[in-house]
């Protein structure tokens, strides 16, 4: 039977694409959990205008990303800590710090899209990732100074 894939489906193929499967895997697994519709042309033209729009969605949400990078990328945050006299901070500036840091500034970014391989746990100069889209990666330069 040849359906149309109304999404990825791992091991068969990508959103829109038309394949053949097994009577049985169509009716009893793909058609019901909504992942395949059966090809005939009127499927076809609805999934291929679904489609588009999807394709204009994702890519008005990758530019907010970018423009948002662009506004990210020109901040150098600082941020006071209480550290010991070898610079070893009482406690550790994690993602939550970094994400009020920014909101401070002005911009608002999710906490998990902020990574650290660790908690910084040291007075001094950092570069920090934020991951706004699958594509697009930026750095922040964070300082954290002796309170």
């Amino acid at each position: 039977m040849k359906v149309v894939l109304k999404d990825d489906v791992k091991n068969l193929g990508k959103m829109g694409q038309i394949v053949d499967v097994a009577d049985g895997y169509a009716r009893n697994y793909l058609v019901p959990r909504g992942l395949a519709l059966e090809a005939n042309t009127k499927n076809i033209k609805s999934l291929e205008h679904e489609k588009r729009i999807i394709l204009e969605k994702a890519k008005k949400i990758r530019n907010s990303a970018q423009d948002m990078s662009n506004k990210v990328s020109g901040i150098n945050l600082v941020i006071k800590a209480k550290a010991g006299e070898e610079g070893k901070l009482f406690g550790s500036v994690t993602t939550m710090d970094i994400a009020e840091l920014l909101k401070n500034e002005g911009v608002e970014i999710d906490k998990k899209k902020i990574s650290l391989d660790e908690p910084i746990k040291r007075l001094g100069s950092y570069s920090v990732n934020v991951k706004l889209h699958p594509e697009i990666l930026t750095q922040v330069t964070l300082q954290v100074i002796q309170e």
